[in-house]
């Protein structure tokens, strides 16, 4: 069967067969590997992608039923360039670990934002209850959430790096951590 849909802002189209699921379509014929395929159970949530705006879990979702709507995947955070907040708070805050479970929690976030500009801790661990990450407790994905909410992404940002910068490592601040003795608050 042919399906078309709108992936990252580009309208896509494919022959497929009809048991494809959206995660398998993503990966595999559209090449953005971003999106991880993790538990197979649609339990763990690394394959979280947005559809029409909102979090879906794209091995529970056939490509088939994608078509006619707009798909977000991590690939498509980033614009102009520039990173999307949600990702330079997850550098900012050291929003992951492993990494596995981090593209589907910035989608959930940005979802959440795009929704609620300003949540508290309770609304952020409420968006991402629904994903599994095994490595960080959680604590600085939140920070991470929150980092985003206060440096929304508006025109003429400087402060956030290019993505060829910070995918080539260049340009990538790194804190001297001996030479702030005087902050010596340490964030759980």
């Amino acid at each position: 069967m042919q399906i078309s849909m709108t992936v990252n802002g580009s309208d896509v189209t494919s022959e497929i067969e009809p048991r494809v699921l959206l995660v398998h379509y993503i990966r595999e014929v559209l090449g953005l590997t971003g999106t991880h395929w993790g538990c197979d159970t649609s339990n763990c949530g690394t394959c979280v992608v947005l559809m029409d705006g909102q979090p879906v879990k794209s091995c529970t979702v056939l490509a088939a039923m994608a078509a006619g709507h707009d798909i977000r995947t991590v690939e498509g955070l980033a614009t102009g360039g520039t990173l999307d907040p949600v990702q330079q708070g997850f550098m900012e805050e050291h929003g992951l670990q492993c990494g596995f479970c981090t593209p589907g929690m910035m989608l959930t976030a940005r979802a959440l934002l795009d929704k609620n500009p300003h949540p508290d801790d309770a609304e952020i661990r409420q968006a991402i209850s629904g994903q599994i990450c095994r490595c960080t407790g959680y604590a600085t994905i939140v920070r991470s959430v929150q980092w985003a909410a206060a440096h929304p992404a508006g025109p003429g940002r400087d402060d956030a790096p290019a993505t060829d910068e910070v995918l080539a490592g260049t340009d990538t601040a790194v804190p001297d951590v001996a030479a702030e003795t005087e902050d010596t608050e340490v964030k759980a």
